[in-house]
């Protein structure tokens, strides 16, 4: 039988999930389960590369958790667990900080525009991040990573500190290869199309969080900036008509032409109406779950122990080999 291929990716418990990391992350994982051998994390370390809350870092973490089961991801199928809980990231983290240079990590995306933010008082965290993330893929003998266009950046590196390596010692890692799912769901901000949505943004409005009551989210959506032409079409001059045509074409599977002539002679507030109503259709049964599986603290353990378990015994392994190579003396 072949192999099945592996897989690994994970979401920063860093603030509530929005309707974005739903449509673009979890839900085509759900899809993916099957078919390989996946790994999904709650990537608590990346979270702190900015200050966070201790008693909401953890509440967080074990939310996400419930989310990606709610979500559908049968915990019997992938392995689940909690970054810190498998101490290898860590540790190979700081092996392949020293086969990265500091140009490459200084020329990311996401670190020019969050240095900007912060200035003087940025953590050496943020500027080493994209090497703990390598850590992650690489520690799995990962082949395909889902990752969106932001990400696509810290993959290269990823790939490049395993070629380096590789071509150092002898062949040790996999070159992981981007996931790009055929529809790739990208929703933007309701209040600025032409940003990503995103619960850091300073306008509510503008992001669509995944435990927003029903009556939240049809505010939100009869909110949404859209235009004076009053089409209902899927087009670069209408950005936010054609973000909810996304979103509604992620949640129905129906294509945005489908969409566009079921809409055919009909007005924004009727298109907005049917929005709302399938996003909250799609949310509802996920987060009537997440309710009762907070409550369940047993079951929440016994998934991400065993998670752990089984990461721990995969990461240790590989840990074990890039010590080995390095020249370190085994333990």
């Amino acid at each position: 039988m072949e192999e099945k291929k592996v897989i690994f990716s994970g979401i920063k418990p860093s603030g509530d999930l929005t309707l974005g990391n739903y449509l673009g992350a979890i839900k085509n994982w759900v899809k993916l389960q099957d078919n390989y051998d996946s790994y999904f994390c709650v990537v608590d370390l990346h979270a702190i590369t900015v200050k966070q809350e201790p008693a909401l870092l953890r509440k967080r973490t074990i939310e996400i958790l419930a989310l990606y089961i709610a979500s559908g991801i049968d915990p019997e199928k992938n392995t689940l667990f909690i970054q810190s809980h498998v101490p290898a990231h860590s540790e190979a983290a700081w092996l392949l900080n020293c086969y990265t240079y500091m140009g490459e990590l200084g020329r990311m995306t996401q670190f020019k525009d969050k240095s900007q933010k912060l200035g003087e008082s940025i953590s050496a965290g943020l500027f080493n991040y994209p090497v703990l993330m390598a850590a992650d893929i690489l520690l799995y003998n990962t082949d395909l990573v889902p990752v969106g266009k932001d990400q696509k950046q810290h993959l290269e590196l990823a790939r490049d500190i395993a070629e380096r390596f590789n071509n150092l010692y002898s062949p040790t890692f996999k070159v992981p290869e981007a996931y790009i799912p055929e529809r790739a769901a990208k929703i933007m901000d309701l209040q600025d199309p032409t940003r990503k949505m995103s619960k850091s943004e300073d306008n509510p409005n503008g992001y669509i969080l995944l435990m927003d009551t029903p009556e939240v989210i049809k505010k939100k959506i009869s909110r949404a900036v859209t235009d004076t032409v009053g089409v209902v079409r899927y087009s670069e001059e209408q950005p936010g008509i054609m973000n909810l045509i996304n979103i509604m074409s992620a949640i129905t599977g129906l294509t945005p032409e489908e969409i566009e002539r079921k809409y055919t002679g009909c007005g924004y507030a009727q298109f907005k109406s049917d929005v709302a109503d399938a996003i909250v259709n799609e949310l509802s049964p996920i987060q009537g779950k997440v309710k009762k599986l907070i409550n369940d603290k047993t079951y929440l353990e016994d998934v991400y122990k065993k998670g752990a378990e089984k990461a721990n015994y995969v990461a240790n392994k590989m840990l074990r080999k890039i010590q080995k190579k390095i020249g370190f003396i085994p333990r």
